[in-house]
């Protein structure tokens, strides 16, 4: 589907190159890696947060929405970057580099799947605040910098990541090729305002099964255990393919 509407691209109209990066955008969002792999963020995101009483479903819903979101500029960010070394700046990024991006995005998502089925965090840090009292004394809190806090910087890293790989990279080659510096940013920027818009909607839809199952022990362990499971063989199948077709498993 995304092959037939970039090649329609090549009739120059601009009219249908905006439209087109929208709905290029909308469809690349779904993607069964990209699902994967912010699916994961959701399960360790909803999981602690249905623990707090004061937590309700519009607001987990908006949770893991925003996910999707910075999921979403982290992958516009990286697209946009490639078109612009390439067009802006007429950088000839070899197709190995592509290839590499792509493998490793593959053991990405073999390595959440694991954490996931852990059930620990990757980027797990600590952050230590400041606090002055009115007594004037002054101390600080510390706190573990993971999905118990609205940071959505591994959301963001992920979403770079997945930019520069596969057919989003594709994408900004095509877009490179078109007549007009300014019409190749305008489809860049549709295109990822459309991925942006089409992960906000998947994670938010996602993450409302995972938010009424949440409170179910048994059933939050079962479906922690077949996303990761879904995520580690999507990025293991990325590999071995890639790996097969690239013949980088050649002995020889």
């Amino acid at each position: 589907m995304i092959e037939t509407i970039i090649e329609m691209l090549q009739a120059n109209n601009p009219f249908l190159i905006i439209v087109a990066g929208l709905m290029i955008g909308l469809l690349h969002a779904f993607e069964p890696d990209h699902l994967s792999s912010v699916s994961t963020q959701l399960l360790k995101n909803n999981n602690k947060a249905s623990d707090s009483k004061k937590s309700n479903l519009k607001s987990l819903t908006i949770v893991s929405s925003l996910r999707g979101m910075f999921w979403g500029m982290g992958h516009t960010s990286s697209i946009i970057l490639i078109g612009l070394l390439i067009a802006g700046l007429s950088l000839n990024i070899p197709e190995n580099f592509f290839v590499s991006a792509e493998v490793l995005v593959g053991f990405m998502l073999i390595v959440l799947g694991i954490f996931t089925f852990a059930n620990k965090s990757i980027f797990k840090q600590k952050h230590n605040h400041p606090h002055t009292h009115s007594n004037a004394i002054s101390h600080t809190h510390s706190h573990s910098h993971n999905i118990d806090h609205k940071h959505s910087h591994k959301s963001y890293l992920i979403g770079c990541i997945h930019g520069i790989a596969g057919s989003g990279a594709l994408v900004a080659l095509v877009a490179s090729t078109m007549d007009g510096f300014d019409m190749m940013i305008y489809f860049l920027i549709l295109f990822g305002v459309g991925s942006i818009i089409g992960m906000t909607v998947a994670s938010g839809v996602m993450g409302l099964p995972l938010i009424l199952l949440s409170k179910i022990n048994s059933a939050t362990k079962y479906l922690r255990y077949i996303i990761s499971g879904v995520t580690f063989i999507i990025g293991l199948n990325i590999v071995i393919t890639i790996g097969i077709d690239n013949k980088l498993f050649s002995l020889n």
